[in-house]
């Protein structure tokens, strides 16, 4: 595969652990230990947002920002577990730890290539994120300029616009498989990352690159 002209980065899964992020803050509100329990309000939440982002791709829903669909989830999850301080709890997704490889394969590959984030987050949310887990961009994208979510082709048109190439000049790096269909779609070329809370693979999928983790991609590249 050539060379790409920039990479683009899915953010949320791919380099930080949402679910464990998540996990962390709601355990807080609850003064609980990550039990089960946890867990189930977790999935509650990010099932919540993903079927909100689906209905805006299919226009059954207007657009709202991820900050919305938070809130909503949030508000859902201190019903059920009864949190009174929902308000608080839906800036959760500000507070998402890296995976142990992310800030050092970044720093790697930003000295080859140029980086772009491309996240269904907000920009309020992708500003807060950014600077917690310390991430490294050149550029931070968020679908929220496009008015829809990943995986509607809008959305990667944004980061092919400001790279100001062809779509199979990028590649699209990311640990859902969903994402990289949409990619690939567009006509960016695709590396699938492996994460334990990520969307492998089936075996229909044709992607250009399949890396451990960030440091196994910058040795590919």
């Amino acid at each position: 595969m050539p060379a790409p002209v920039a990479i683009v980065f899915d953010v949320l899964g791919t380099l930080v652990d949402e679910p464990a992020g998540l996990r962390a803050a709601i355990a807080a509100a609850t003064d609980r230990s990550a039990d089960g329990d946890v867990d189930g309000l977790v999935r509650l939440w990010q099932d919540h947002v993903a079927a909100e982002q689906e209905k805006i791709v299919a226009g059954r829903r207007a657009f709202a920002p991820s900050d919305v669909l938070d809130a909503e989830a949030a508000a859902l999850v201190a019903e059920r577990a009864g949190i009174t301080d929902a308000a608080a709890l839906a800036t959760a997704s500000h507070r998402l730890p890296p995976w142990p490889d992310t800030q050092a394969g970044l720093a790697r590959l930003a000295e080859r290539f140029p980086l772009i984030g491309l996240s269904n987050a907000s920009p309020r949310a992708l500003l807060r994120l950014n600077a917690h887990a310390g991430l490294r961009w050149h550029q931070a994208l968020s679908a929220q300029g496009a008015a829809t979510y990943k995986p509607d082709a809008a959305v990667y048109r944004l980061a092919v616009d400001v790279a100001g190439c062809a779509p199979e000049q990028l590649l699209m790096v990311a640990a859902h498989a969903w994402d990289l269909r949409g990619a690939a779609a567009v006509g960016l070329r695709t590396a699938y990352v492996e994460r334990p809370v990520g969307d492998p693979p089936t075996a229909s999928d044709r992607f250009d690159l399949h890396a451990r983790d960030l440091a196994d991609l910058a040795d590919q590249l």
